[in-house]
């Protein structure tokens, strides 16, 4: 078995302290970090009953209604789950959670003047298939702003949780969609070393797209190794 715990590509990854992101100087650390040797806790996976996933957790267009169609533009968001040797994660959880198409979350920090959508929550969850490949039905999320410095508004993100084979390849990361203005000038995203942020961009894809139903995006996730997919900043 590799050694994930030699294998992560720390180059790939944000730095934990990027004066641009406003927040990381307040979470830093302040001193060096010291290694601890991977034991059985580590090494091993989570495990949870696959009862827990539901049939609708994966359509998030579905999921919350209450009384019709959630708002927005409809996509499909898939691709496939990896390790540091390219080979395909099965059966392991993946969790995503955004703003509604207005750029506003379910949450009661987000103050945002911007409306909620009573049929759409925003959250969901699935489990790869035997080629390691996730999908998900969602609403295009909209942009929203932000206290992190003047006039500034996050890119279109969706944010993706992964636990996969072990804690010690944990992974939470944002997916961005490609041609948005905004990333030029996102220190969330500009933080992500130059060479590592295009993996954090998915890429449209007509043969994803439904006709007459949803435009289709492909993200694929590597969750060590070269190539690996940047962490959110880890901080």
């Amino acid at each position: 078995m590799t050694d994930q715990a030699t294998t992560r590509d720390w180059q790939s990854h944000p730095p934990y302290l990027y004066p641009e992101y406003r927040s990381t100087p307040l979470r830093a650390p302040t001193r060096p970090l010291i290694p601890i040797r991977h034991r059985l806790s580590e090494t091993t996976g989570p495990v949870y009953g696959h009862e827990a996933v539901g049939p609708l957790d994966a359509d998030l267009t579905k999921n919350a209604r209450r009384n019709g169609e959630p708002l927005g533009e409809r996509i499909v968001v898939t691709g496939r789950l990896l390790d540091e040797e390219g080979r395909p994660l099965r059966n392991t959880l993946v969790e995503v959670w955004q703003a509604n198409a207005a750029g506003r979350y379910v949450h009661l920090v987000d103050q945002h003047d911007a409306p909620l959508d009573p049929n759409f929550l925003g959250a969901g969850r699935c489990v790869t298939d035997e080629e390691g490949r996730y999908r998900f039905y969602t609403i295009k999320p909209g942009a929203y702003p932000w206290g992190n410095h003047p006039n500034a508004w996050r890119p279109l993100h969706i944010h993706f949780s992964l636990l996969g084979p072990t804690i010690a390849s944990r992974l939470v990361t944002q997916m961005y969609f490609p041609g948005d203005p905004l990333l030029d000038f996102d220190p969330i995203y500009q933080g992500t070393p130059e060479n590592a942020r295009e993996r954090l961009i998915s890429r449209f894809e007509l043969g994803v797209t439904e006709p007459d139903f949803a435009l289709g995006y492909v993200f694929d996730i590597v969750l060590r190794g070269r190539g690996e997919t940047p962490f959110e900043n880890r901080s």
